[in-house]
Parts: structure tokens; C-alpha cells; sequence
């Protein structure tokens, strides 16, 4: 029966019901997007390029390994815990023999790869296709793939090079053409004896050049070492039997085996290593628009209950009991959240597609991961979507249930004028809640640590504000009384209006606060960072001009030929990787010391530059009081490619923002890096060396000097780049906030026909009604929206900053203001407009 009449109640309240339709559409849909960027880093396949034909291969373990023991009470617990390199480990070339003895063997192929990229003629360096990588690698390891010539002939010399197919038709290359190759030394010009392709199709995600085994080990820069080893079986050999062999025979080493779908990680470690990333991405995206869905369902609900409190009241005078009341309201909701939740899921699907095409676009998620798709984000998102309509429907109903009758009636009559002791209690712990988050984030000192908290802290104040919504707008009622009252004559009805519907109004202000202060959040979080990053980097940069490239790098032969330029007093090549201490990730630089106090100021504290060299680094001072370490102190650390280093700390520094955490020597990190190359060189001169040192680089294809002014700008177009993935994901729940603001206001002035009927009878024009339906609403969204944004960004500015001083763009905010006021007058005027197109006096002596 109640089923029947669940069915009957969506029917004749239809606009009600499509409010909080349209609040779980939006929710299952970003809850399954979400659902699938997790479900990806979790199980996304990455596919192999390079070792197509090869059914195993081993290669060095590319995590970072700790293992802690702890004995309690009689019983030891052993937890393993591993984090992914940043660069390739590499193995002695010795495992190579070691394979090759193994039965079932016929050929262990060793493979080095290094970066390689061809030059035309007009000194452009070419990139793979779409800006993937190009590579190079040793003409012996080609049946890998396999490579085999199209035309000309292998590599013989040391100044022959092999290209494939692919880029030779971009280059317009033939056998016996001349090629200029940038690699991991000086740029050298090669021979092209042959073009190479494999039998399948050209590779997508990579660009090969192949040189001979002495030419590619020289480039490679790993000397005694394998990027890893193809293992080409013997006919009718066990693939499960040889892993096992193997893994037999390499016990005790850093070697690891893979087959299969495994193979694709040893190629490509980046998506290795965005798997990881996705994870956090997705998991902060997903618990973020959780917290957000709650709020904005739950006071769809509230509102659809709330205009339905005579309804349910007459229900109870009529003998209806509390607990079928709750099961009318439970079954609604559940209904409600089942079509909404089955479309939202579907609809989620080409969202989360969308979102990896834009990650992929940003550099983010490389497009070797592959997205995994399956029902279980879908299943996860119909049941979030089920079970948060049901709750939200019986949180909202608790009260009207357990009341007596009688006054059940008067309060539909006129609302009670005091919240519930319960309500109450729970916002002062919500915004307890967000204070503490407040406070906390002025002590995170990290971005990964502080920038969820950031969010997590408006979405906790909004909550707060949803709680005491009420309580708020009276108070704010009073404080703009006299202001309003002053804007006549619709100013005193804003005031009476807003007094006399605070509970209504409390649950339309609550997305319009959401949306301003996730908005403004959103927006400046990353500018208030970057802008202290350019500042630090910007005052504590001396160079006259920095050396850069168009190309993989800038050759340390250029950074010498500058330093003996005449004039030149200076030229510090930085090379950045990232290295772990412990399992803690940290962003590294390696700079050459000579002269560097010439070049490079990075406002030290503690210690001295003078003694820094071999052996040595220096810590900002966040990464010194996170480590407890200080001047004098020892340094232990896993470089980029698994390498153990201890170093003597020998200054710390406070621009770590513009300069990284640690600060290594250049030859050490040069050393354990996929690419050597320099991303800068910071040269010192007199004023009258420019023109010199642009003659000292002119042979290194791609490599430019540019002034300070010139930096600022690439260095903060870098920034937007990196700021576009979070604009992205957190855009996202802004548009569904958006949308929830739409929605809440359009259902609440949808129902108020008799009270702008009265309004109209009073005196007020239809223009004056529908002014004051959002003046006031927009007003109080707008201080309380803009103040917790202030608060948090203030917060996170001291935190990562260390100054009180959040980026605020004047015409960005005002952008967001307009944005908020043009939502809130759509949803207003049009349902308004409707709500006012009878005649007044027909309205307003309505029955119920």
C-alpha cells in the first residue's frame, strides 16, 4: 500500500521530485567518473610497445622497499611497504650471462634506451608522434619488438644510425641522408644506413633510432650496466616453467620477471608511477564530491520535505503512524534515487573518459595507461545514490515524524522559530571541525598533504553553514537591516522577507555558499603557490640569462663552451629529478658548485654554500625540520634510479618553493637520471656578453639564452600547466554545485506563489518580488561564501608560504560573484515569473 501511494505522492508532486532527480543524476555521475579514474590506477593495463615479441622480460625492481618488524604481545606483524622510482633501475650487465645459462633460454637480448631525438635541417628537434618520447637503442636488441629493415642496412660504424619508418617519412629521410642526433652528450650528425619498422604497424607511443651496440652503450651513459634483458624462449618452451627458472636463478638480486600484461611497466615506468597518482587523484576527487553530494542532497531533500510539512502533517492527524510516514518517505526517496542513480551511472561513463582525455592532454596521466572500465563503479554509485536518498529523506523527516499531530499542524502553519537542540549541536561540531582544519592547514608545509585538507575544510564550513543556516540568516538579518532598509522601497521587504523565512532561506543559501567559497578556493589555491614559487625563484635567481632548450635538454658541451666565453663569470647547469628519503618523495635538483653563489641566492639560514660539492647537500627548511635534520648532519637517501646515497647536510635555505626541497651536486644526479641533460643553465656575465654566449651555443640545435623577463613567462605558463589537472577535477564538483544551486533555488521560489501574491497585494511590483527574492540570499552567500574561502587560502598561504598572503585576481573574484548572482537570478526569475502569472487576489485566497 504505502508503495502504491509512494508512487501516486511522484506523480502529483512532480517538481519537487525532479529537484532531487536532478541533485542524484549529478551525484551518481561524478561518483561513477571518480570511481573509474580510481578503478584505472588500480587496475588500468598498460601495453607494450618495445617487447612485443618478447614473451619475458627482466628488468631492475623500480619500487623503493621498507619493511617494518613489530613485536606486541607475543606476536610479530611484519608490514612491507613500496614506493615507485622516478627514473629506470638499471642492472649489472653480468645478469645478462646469469639468464642466458638458464634452460629454455635461446637468447638473452640485452636493451639499453636513452633519450635520442632527431634535428632537421633548420635545427627543430623532432619529438615522437603527438609529442611522445623518441629513444635510442642498440640495433641488437631490434628483434625485441621486432624491427626489421624496410631499406639500406644495419649499423656498422660508430657514425651510423637506423631510424624507423615513422620518422623517416616525417623527416623525409633515405639511406645514406646525413641526421643530426641530440642524445645524452653533445649533438652529433649520423649516417642513416636503413629504415626499420615492425611487422604489426608503427609504434604510437614512441619514436626508435638505433645505433651500434659500442655507439648506443657510449650514449646510454650506464656503462657496465642494462635498461633490461629480452628473453627469447626456445621452441615449445613452458612460459610458466621459465618464469620460474628464472626466478630461481636471480634469487637474491634486484631482478624482476615479467610476462604478459606485466611487460608494459618495465617499458613504460611513468604509467607505472601515474597508476599511484590516479589513485590519489581519483580517491581526493571521489571523497570531495561525496562530502558535496551529501550536502546538496541532503538539503534537496530537506526542502522537498520541508514544502510537504502540511501534507505530512494532515497524513498524521489522520492516524498515520511515524513509522509508516518514514516508510511513505523511505520508498519515495529509494524509488527517486534508483532512476537517478541508473542514469548518473551511465552518464558517468563518458565523463570519466572525458576527464582521462584532459588528464592525458595535461601531462598528467600518460596515454600508455590505458583506462579499465568494469560495473563496479557503476554498482558503487547506484548504491551510494540509493542509500544517500534514503538517509537524506529520513534525516530530513526525523522531526515531522516524531511530533505530535497537533503539532505537526501548527508548524506546517508556521514554522518553529528555534531550531532542534540536535541540529544545533551537530553544526557547532561542524564548524569546530572546520576551524581545526583551519589551524591545521597553517602547520602543512607539503602540497600533496595541505591541498585536500583545503578542500575538505570549505566543504566541512559549508556543511556547518547548512546546520546553522538559520541561526545565520538571522543574525545576518539583523547586522543588514539598516543597509537594506536604506535601498528603498524594496529594501525593507528584503528585510521582513528574510526574517520571516529563515529556515527556507538557510537552505538556499547553503549551495550559493558552497559554490562561491569552492569557486574562489579553487581558483587562487594554486596562484597563491605559484606566485610564491616565481617570487622566490624569481629574487633568488642572479643570472644574467638562463640557457634553455626546445629539445631534451641543454648538452653539457654548451654549458662548457659558455663558461669559456669571455665575460662569462658563471654558468651553473641544474639538472631536477626527484629522490626519496625513506619512502617520503622529495623534488631534487643537481647543480654544478662552481661559481654557484654567482648564479644562484636561495636565501640561506643555516650553514654555508662554501663547502658545497661531492658529498654534500643542502635541505630547504621545510625538508630539514621534516627530516630533524640540520647542518653537519648526515643525509641518507634513494637517488632517482634506486641508488643509496649518503650526503653531509651543509646548508639549509628558505626558498624551497622556487627551488626544491634538496639541492644535490649536478655530477651525482647526472649520473642516476634518465636524462643527463641540463634543463637550465644559469650563466653570470657583464653586461656586454650576450651576443658571445649566443655565438658560444649556436651549434647545439634547439638551445636559446634568455633574459630574466623571458623566464618569469615560461616559468609561469608552466604553472598553469600544472595547475589545469586540479582546475579540471575540482571544476567539475563546482559545475555540479552549480547545478545545485539552480536546482535548490528554482524548487524553493516555485512554491512560494501565495507569499509573492501577498507581496503583489501589498504594494511590491512583480520586479520588486523578484529582487528581493535573492538580494538578501545573495548577499548573505556572498560574505559567508567569500569569508571561508579567505580563511582557508589565508591558511594554507602561512602554511606553504609562510606569510598570511593568499593571491586573490580582482576579476577573477568579480567573475565568480557574477556567475553566483547570474545562477541565482535565472533560478529565480524564471520559476518566479511563473509562480506570479496568475492574478494576485486568485493566488492568495488559494487553498492548500
Amino acid at each position: 500500500m504505502m508503495l502504491r501511494y509512494a508512487i501516486r505522492t511522484l506523480r502529483a508532486r512532480k517538481g519537487g521530485f525532479i529537484g532531487a532527480l536532478l541533485a542524484l543524476f549529478c551525484a551518481s555521475a561524478l561518483i561513477t567518473a571518480c570511481g573509474v579514474l580510481l578503478e584505472t590506477g588500480l587496475r588500468g593495463s598498460i601495453a607494450t610497445e618495445r617487447y612485443a615479441a618478447t614473451p619475458v622480460v627482466v628488468s631492475a625492481d623500480q619500487y623503493v622497499h621498507r619493511i617494518t618488524v613489530k613485536h606486541k604481545k607475543g606476536k610479530t606483524k611484519v608490514k612491507h611497504k613500496a614506493k615507485p622510482l622516478a627514473e629506470h633501475a638499471w642492472l649489472p650487465y653480468g645478469t645478462v650471462r646469469t639468464v642466458q645459462r638458464v634452460p629454455g633460454v635461446r637468447r638473452a637480448v640485452p636493451e639499453v634506451t636513452f633519450p635520442a631525438y632527431a634535428v632537421t635541417p633548420d635545427d627543430r628537434v623532432l619529438s615522437g608522434p603527438d609529442g611522445t618520447p623518441s629513444y635510442g637503442h642498440a640495433w641488437s636488441s631490434a628483434p625485441l619488438t621486432p624491427f626489421a629493415l624496410t631499406r639500406g642496412s644495419a649499423p656498422r660504424l660508430a657514425g651510423d644510425v637506423v631510424v624507423d619508418r615513422a620518422l623517416a617519412a616525417r623527416a623525409g629521410l633515405e639511406p645514406g641522408d646525413r641526421l643530426t642526433v641530440q642524445s645524452t652528450a653533445a649533438p652529433r650528425t649520423y649516417r642513416v644506413t636503413g629504415i626499420a619498422a615492425p611487422a604489426d604497424g608503427d609504434p604510437r607511443r614512441q619514436t626508435s633510432l638505433f645505433f651500434t651496440d659500442s655507439e648506443a652503450t657510449r650514449l646510454a651513459a650506464h656503462p657496465g650496466q642494462v635498461a633490461a634483458i629480452g628473453v627469447l624462449p626456445e621452441p615449445g618452451t613452458d612460459p610458466g616453467r621459465l618464469k620460474h627458472d628464472l626466478a630461481t636463478a636471480l634469487t637474491g638480486t634486484k631482478a624482476r620477471i615479467h610476462t604478459g600484461g606485466d611487460r608494459g611497466p618495465t617499458e613504460f615506468p611513468d604509467a607505472a608511477a601515474a597508476r599511484t597518482r590516479l589513485v590519489s587523484m581519483g580517491g581526493a576527487m571521489g571523497g570531495t564530491s561525496l562530502l558535496v553530494a551529501v550536502l546538496v542532497v541532503v538539503g534537496t531533500f530537506a526542502l522537498s520535505i520541508q514544502q510537504r510539512h502540511r501534507e505530512i502533517a494532515l497524513l498524521r492527524a489522520i492516524a498515520a503512524t511515524p513509522r509508516q510516514i518514514r516508510r511513505l518517505l523511505g520508498r519515495e526517496a529509494l524509488l527517486v534515487g534508483l532512476v537517478a542513480g541508473a542514469l548518473g551511472a551511465l552518464a558517468g561513463l563518458p565523463l570519466a573518459h572525458w576527464l582521462y582525455g584532459r588528464f592525458v592532454a595535461a601531462g598528467a596521466v600518460p596515454a600508455t595507461l590505458q583506462p579499465a572500465v568494469s560495473f563496479f563503479p557503476m554498482g558503487a554509485a547506484v548504491a551510494t545514490t540509493l542509500l544517500g536518498a534514503w538517509a537524506a529523506a529520513r534525516i530530513s523527516a526525523r522531526r515531522i515524524v516524531r511530533i505530535r499531530p497537533a503539532e505537526a499542524l501548527s508548524e506546517a502553519a508556521a514554522p518553529r522559530p528555534h531550531l532542534a537542540l540536535g541540529r544545533v549541536l551537530a553544526g557547532l561540531a561542524l564548524l569546530a571541525g572546520g576551524v581545526v582544519l583551519v589551524v591545521l592547514l597553517g602547520h602543512l608545509h607539503t602540497e600533496p598533504a595541505s591541498t585536500p585538507v583545503t578542500y575538505l575544510a570549505v566543504v566541512v564550513l559549508a556543511g556547518a553553514v547548512a546546520l546553522l543556516g538559520p541561526l545565520i540568516v538571522r543574525t545576518a538579518v539583523a547586522v543588514l537591516a539598516l543597509p537594506l532598509r536604506a535601498v528603498r522601497p524594496w529594501g525593507r521587504l528584503a528585510t521582513a522577507n528574510l526574517r520571516g523565512n529563515a529556515t527556507r532561506m538557510a537552505t538556499a543559501v547553503t549551495p550559493l555558499v558552497l559554490l562561491i567559497g569552492m569557486a574562489v578556493t579553487v581558483l587562487f589555491l594554486h596562484p597563491t603557490l605559484d606566485d610564491a614559487a616565481r617570487r622566490q625563484a624569481r629574487d633568488g635567481n642572479r643570472a644574467d640569462w638562463t640557457l634553455a632548450s626546445q629539445g631534451p635538454g641543454v648538452p653539457g658541451a654548451a654549458a662548457a663552451a659558455v663558461r669559456g666565453t669571455p665575460g662569462v663569470t658563471a654558468a651553473t647547469e641544474v639538472v631536477r629529478t626527484t629522490v626519496r628519503v625513506g619512502l617520503d618523495k622529495y623534488q631534487a635538483q643537481g647543480v654544478t658548485p662552481e661559481g654557484l653563489t654567482r648564479t644562484w641566492d636561495p636565501d640561506v639560514t643555516r650553514g654555508s654554500l662554501a663547502r658545497f660539492g661531492a658529498g654534500t647537500a643542502a635541505l630547504s627548511e621545510v625538508a630539514a625540520d621534516d627530516l630533524g635534520l640540520a647542518p653537519g648532519d648526515r643525509l641518507r637517501l634513494t637517488l632517482g634510479d634506486g641508488t643509496a646515497a649518503t650526503l653531509t647536510v651543509v646548508a639549509v635555505y628558505a626558498r624551497g618553493l622556487g627551488f626544491g626541497d634538496l639541492t644535490l651536486p649536478h655530477d651525482l644526479v647526472a649520473r642516476h637520471v634518465d636524462n643527463p641533460l641540463a634543463s637550465s643553465v644559469l650563466v653570470a656575465a657583464d653586461h656586454t656578453a650576450r651576443a658571445r654566449v649566443a655565438k658560444a651555443v649556436r651549434g647545439f640545435p634547439g638551445v636559446r639564452v634568455l633574459d630574466p623577463d623571458r623566464v618569469e613567462e615560461l616559468r609561469a605558463a608552466s604553472a598553469r600547466s600544472n595547475a589545469e589537472v586540479d582546475y579540471i577535477a575540482m571544476g567539475l564538483i563546482v559545475a555540479f554545485t552549480a547545478i545545485a544551486v539552480v536546482n535548490t533555488l528554482a524548487m524553493s521560489t516555485a512554491e512560494r506563489g501565495r507569499e509573492f501574491a501577498k507581496l503583489r497585494l501589498a504594494g511590491a511590483t512583480r520586479r520588486q518580488v523578484l529582487r528581493l527574492e535573492t538580494a538578501g540570499l545573495l548577499l548573505i552567500a556572498v560574505v559567508l561564501g567569500t569569508g571561508t574561502a579567505l580563511a582557508v587560502l589565508t591558511a594554507f598561504s602561512v602554511g606553504m608560504t609562510g606569510g598570511a598572503a593568499p593571491t586573490v585576481v580582482p576579476l577573477t573574484y568579480a567573475l565568480v560573484l557574477g556567475l553566483a548572482a547570474l545562477l541565482a537570478f535565472a533560478a529565480t526569475v524564471l520559476p518566479g515569473r511563473l509562480a506570479l502569472s496568475a492574478r494576485p487576489v486568485d493566488l492568495a485566497s488559494a487553498k492548500d
